[in-house]
């Protein structure tokens, strides 16, 4: 036979007459304790989301300015290689920037095209590299010395909704000699990346 404790049963019963047991303690929050979690996160989301898209933002232009470079080194390299003159092709394609290494007896228009991230564009009122008039192709070539043959001049990527984060690339001596450049405020010759 089991045992009850008096003092227990006395309470409850107690308790139940006066009506206590509707108003124990609950578990939980209240809505002032969830509205205030939810103002602090909407609060912290408003101050992070745009650092996080600039640098997402300075990410892709990084990027994009990294592989143009690379491309020009690739065509500096096999031009040397191979003892003929090599050209890096850059163009717009349906809002898509793309690029192409391939050698000069290829036209540009049927080389293998690289697509950079849809985001970047070239820019064109920064970009000084020879632009064919019927193609729309700008080009920098190299020959079988690794020196530049033909115009030197900049390639340019910016972002393509607002044009901002502007990075470039350089080939800035006849010995073929590549430089990278960003965007700065004063203007230097007219242009800002430099």
């Amino acid at each position: 036979m089991h045992s009850r404790n008096p003092v227990s049963s006395w309470r409850n019963a107690s308790n139940a007459r006066n009506g206590a047991n509707n108003f124990l303690p609950s578990s939980g929050f209240t809505l002032l304790e969830l509205l205030l979690v939810v103002f602090i996160i909407s609060l912290l989301g408003a101050i992070a989301i745009p650092s996080w898209l600039s640098l997402l933002n300075t990410t892709r232009v990084n990027n994009a300015q990294s592989t143009l470079y690379s491309a020009m080194l690739q065509a500096k390299s096999k031009a040397t290689e191979q003892k003929v003159i090599y050209q890096v092709s850059f163009r717009e394609q349906n809002n898509t920037a793309q690029w192409a290494v391939h050698p000069v007896t290829i036209n540009p228009l049927d080389a293998g095209w690289h697509d950079l991230n849809p985001s970047v564009k070239i820019d064109a009122a920064e970009t000084t590299l020879y632009k064919h008039p019927a193609t729309g192709v700008w080009r920098v070539q190299f020959n079988h010395k690794g020196h530049a043959n033909g115009q030197l001049g900049r390639v340019t990527v910016a972002l393509r909704d607002s044009g901002k984060k502007k990075r470039c690339v350089f080939v800035s001596t006849l010995l073929g000699a590549l430089r990278q450049g960003q965007e700065n405020s004063k203007p230097k010759n007219g242009r800002y990346c430099y």
